[in-house]
C-alpha cells in the first residue's frame, strides 16, 4: 500500500498563490493515478484534479485555469500549484494514489485558508 503524506497548507488572502505537495512511499512504481481532492466544512469530498500514471489531467470546473497539478517520478511527489486563490477554496486537501491492485490510499491532509 502507498503511504501518502501533504504538505504546503495555509493561510493566504485571496488572489494569492499556495503549492501543495503529497510525498508519496511505498510500492511507488506500481501508482496507477494520483490525484487531489478537498473538503470543506459542512460539505462532501469533491474532485479538484488527478493525474494518470502517462501525463493525462483532470480539473474541476471551479479551478480549471488556476490550479496545476503536476507528478515528480524521480521524487515520488504530487504537486498541486494553486494561483488566484479565492475564499471558496478554503478545505482541508486531501491527495490519493490508486496502485497497480487498484487499492486506493489516501493522505491525512492539510488545511488550506483562503481570507476575503
Amino acid at each position: 500500500q502507498v503511504q501518502l503524506v501533504e504538505s504546503g497548507g495555509g493561510l493566504v488572502q485571496a488572489g494569492g498563490s499556495l503549492r501543495l505537495s503529497c510525498a508519496a512511499s511505498g510500492s511507488n512504481f506500481a501508482i496507477r493515478a494520483m490525484g487531489w481532492y478537498r473538503q470543506a466544512p459542512g460539505k462532501e469530498r469533491e474532485m479538484v484534479a488527478t493525474i494518470a500514471s502517462g501525463g493525462t489531467t483532470n480539473y474541476a470546473d471551479s479551478v480549471k485555469g488556476r490550479f496545476t497539478i503536476s507528478r515528480d517520478n524521480a521524487k515520488n511527489t504530487l504537486y498541486l500549484q494553486m494561483n488566484s486563490l479565492k475564499p471558496e477554496d478554503t478545505a482541508v486537501y486531501y491527495c490519493n494514489a490508486l496502485d497497480r491492485n487498484y487499492v486506493l490510499s489516501w493522505g491525512q491532509g492539510t488545511q488550506v485558508t483562503v481570507s476575503s
